[in-house]
């Protein structure tokens, strides 16, 4: 009887233990996705059962095929070229994001720059400096307010227009890869594409995120040199840089920024190097950093000083090239000590 009794305990430990064993296994721990998508780098780091790059590689390839104006295969390639009209999901994302930050930035920021940002060299046509003649033919058909949606259609006044959602669609990537790795049951995670960030949650040693913002320093020869401008402390947050050092070109001695502004045509130059958005997503923050660079120091400081749910940070120069960084509270506030 006392046999018997020992043998069904030493079984029944047996089945608990293979009961156990898949859960073992699958325990989560920290994993990291590098490499490079859209000629920039990436580094995803996420806590997991499994490594998820195979689905982080799948929502690259989404938002590739709908927003990328490089790609002539893709959504909005379509839609610019007239070869359809309906919108798929993420478009309409992309379009109704841009549309909110048009009104409030007062139309400084347009998803329609396309035709500009391709006569002065920036786009997927080349160009170089356009005259205010050539600008003021593009403007007459440049304005968000040219086009709109209806259901899944996309209604253009005049066949001319063209979007480009470069600015915001590694936003959009980040927050759409941050929302694959919620639906896969990650809770702690930190999503960086091109500088471009979403963080939640602790890292690997249960410490909140930590996330350097660079001040704007080039070399001309290799591109953006990484020097800390800030470290920030973000959890549920994402943070986004848009700035003339990073993306420029040089013509006949002249420095020519890819910040092209939607009401004048002109590229934008002034001592406003870069500007941080810290924003609930990234599209936003992407979208906003993109406004801010087209609207200048003066303006975003204004607009900014008293924002509460957007964190600014501005870098410029002064009449001696030396750095002048501006925040408002909000921003001021993630700011590590």
């Amino acid at each position: 009887m006392i046999k018997s009794r020992k043998y069904y305990a030493v079984l029944l430990l047996l089945l608990v233990a293979l009961v156990a064993l898949p859960f073992v296994r699958s325990r989560k721990k920290f994993v990291k996705n590098t490499g490079v998508v859209w000629t920039t780098e990436y580094h995803i780091t996420y806590e997991a059962r499994t490594n998820l790059d195979d689905s982080i590689q799948h929502v690259f390839s989404m938002i590739d095929n709908s927003a990328s104006a490089f790609n002539k295969q893709s959504l909005v390639s379509a839609i610019n070229e007239g070869r359809t009209n309906v919108a798929d999901r993420l478009f309409k994302i992309l379009y109704n994001k841009a549309i909110e930050v048009n009104k409030a930035s007062g139309g400084v920021y347009d998803p329609t720059v396309m035709p500009l940002v391709n006569a002065w060299g920036f786009g997927y046509k080349s160009g170089q400096m356009p005259t205010q003649e050539q600008l003021d033919s593009i403007l007459a058909f440049v304005g968000v307010e040219h086009t709109r949606l209806d259901g899944d259609k996309v209604v253009k006044d005049d066949p001319r227009v063209q979007f480009d959602f470069s600015s915001i669609a590694k936003g959009l990537a980040c927050d759409e890869v941050a929302a694959m790795l919620a639906r896969n049951g990650a809770v702690n995670y930190m999503v960086e594409i091109g500088g471009e960030v979403v963080a939640q949650g602790v890292n690997e040693r249960g410490k909140p995120w930590h996330v350097s913002v660079d001040l704007p320093v080039a070399d001309n020869k290799k591109g953006a040199v990484h020097q800390n401008a800030v470290v920030l402390t973000l959890d549920s947050l994402a943070v986004a840089t848009s700035g003339s050092y990073r993306k420029f070109k040089e013509v006949d001695g002249k420095k020519v920024s890819h910040i092209v502004n939607p009401k004048t045509g002109g590229s934008e130059t002034s001592n406003l190097l870069s500007v941080s958005i810290v924003a609930p997503d990234c599209m936003s923050a992407d979208a906003w950093a993109t406004a801010c660079m087209a609207m200048g120091l003066e303006k975003t400081q204004s607009m900014m000083e008293k924002n509460t749910s957007l964190g600014v940070m501005t870098i410029s120069t002064d009449d001696d090239g030396n750095f002048v960084v501006w925040s408002n509270k909000r921003f001021a506030d993630l700011v590590v000590n």
